[in-house]
């Protein structure tokens, strides 16, 4: 492009097509915010779903792991209760870790 004594690129007819496509562009952007907005978790929705996992995945995850030990080992009933046990304290000591953390804190259970 050339350019005047200024050093400047002189000033350009604005073309419609452009125009067109900055209000779409604009358009988009703020229907997608308005996307953004209604998508977002309550914190407190991700809070009781962090609770429900422990409370169940504990004891769960213990039950599992104590059935693999005991048909492993023969051993049954014994070491399913044991973990069954352990993993329901395990998710009962995150539920307390998660209640202490502050509310800003990102992440659960640590």
């Amino acid at each position: 492009m050339a350019e005047d004594e200024t050093g400047e690129v002189p000033k350009l007819p604005p073309d419609a097509r452009l125009e067109s496509l900055d209000e779409r562009l604009d358009r988009l952007q703020q229907a997608e915010a308005k996307k953004q907005a209604k998508a977002a978790v309550d914190p407190n929705m991700r809070i009781a779903q962090a609770v429900i996992g422990y409370l169940i995945g504990g004891p769960l995850g213990g039950g599992l792991l104590g059935w693999g030990l005991d048909s492993l080992f023969g051993t049954k009933p014994w070491l399913t209760l044991v973990l069954l046990f352990l993993g329901f304290g395990v998710g009962v000591r995150n539920v307390l870790r998660l209640s202490k953390a502050s509310p800003g804190t990102p992440g659960t259970g640590s």
